[in-house]
């Protein structure tokens, strides 16, 4: 296996509070290779988006990085200024937002959003620019003749593949994509998750696929991350956790979504109970107040991430 192009070690995050810290990303280790789509999935509130802004540092207010390391193409991330971060975000890194409204300026023509993101990293002159950003509303299933149109006059599903542009104007290494679909309809769902896979095919470009929808990114993805309450609790190939997943969490989600392919007989069930809050969240394992397979010493010591297979890894005394 080749250098991971992001590497990222116990990665914390906390959210400064009246009451005091709370860790929203505790711990959190995970490596994205070249070309590849890593998908993150959990439930509300797992720490999902926190994660991914805390990669690029465009936390909100009063989120701080607490610790860990973040490499990013050999570079320390968390180590760069401004300046710095500037030559890597966008250019090297981009992110395509849950709401294409958060990317787009209402004010603005579409075209000359994407063509001012060209130029402002590029020093090209503005027709080229325009060129260029026609040229990828193409590439998003959009005629160019929408160049000049407002984000308020597209639908839902093209302001997203107008984000989906604007990520790619750059032609950066890793795209983040943080539930870029939660708001459209399972058509213009799938299709531009297929436009997405098929654009990644092209450029070779990395993906980091964030969604609470577990079946989705199964399919859409190599290797799947499953967060539970601010730490990673499974990593592995997609194959693998979608048909012999080890953690209780991992499979109380896979048998809380219908399938089109379910024998007749089979019951879907949810997971009983909701998350910890977590300022006061349970010592030892998270889930074990939800788990039905836990275990007295489950709620005694938080377990560790048990290597399974050379690839698959999850957070579960079970498997001490």
């Amino acid at each position: 296996m080749t250098e991971p192009l992001l590497s990222v070690r116990d990665l914390c995050v906390d959210f400064i509070t009246p009451g005091g810290p709370v860790r929203a990303v505790d711990r959190v280790s995970l490596d994205l290779h070249k070309g590849e789509i890593l998908g993150l999935a959990g439930e509300s509130g797992s720490g999902k988006s926190t994660f991914a802004q805390a990669l690029l540092r465009i936390l909100p207010a009063p989120a701080v990085i607490r610790g860990g390391e973040v490499r990013f193409e050999g570079q320390d991330l968390l180590s760069l200024d401004e300046g710095g971060l500037r030559k890597v975000r966008w250019t090297r890194i981009s992110m395509v937002f849950q709401s294409a409204m958060d990317a787009l300026n209402p004010v603005l023509k579409v075209g000359a959003q994407i063509a001012d993101t060209i130029q402002a990293h590029d020093p090209v002159s503005a027709d080229e620019a325009r060129e260029r950003a026609a040229t990828l509303l193409e590439q998003v299933g959009i005629p160019r003749d929408r160049l000049d149109s407002f984000a308020h006059q597209l639908s839902g599903g093209m302001r997203q593949r107008v984000g989906i542009a604007l990520a790619l104007a750059l032609e950066p290494s890793l795209v983040i994509l943080d539930e870029p679909t939660t708001a459209l309809d399972v058509i213009v769902e799938r299709e531009i998750l297929q436009e997405i896979r098929q654009l990644q095919r092209q450029r070779g470009f990395a993906v980091l696929f964030i969604t609470h929808d577990l079946t989705r990114m199964l399919q859409f993805s190599d290797r799947v991350a499953i967060m539970y309450a601010a730490r990673l609790a499974e990593v592995g190939p997609a194959a693998v956790i979608g048909s012999a997943p080890r953690h209780p969490y991992t499979q109380g989600l896979l048998r809380a979504f219908p399938s089109l392919h379910d024998e007749p007989g089979v019951v879907r069930s949810s997971i009983p109970g909701a998350p910890p809050r977590l300022a006061s969240a349970p010592s030892g394992c998270r889930f074990a107040p939800r788990c039905p397979q836990a275990m007295p010493r489950c709620t005694e010591s938080g377990p560790s991430l048990v290597t399974i297979a050379p690839d698959h890894r999850a957070d579960c005394r079970l498997l001490d």
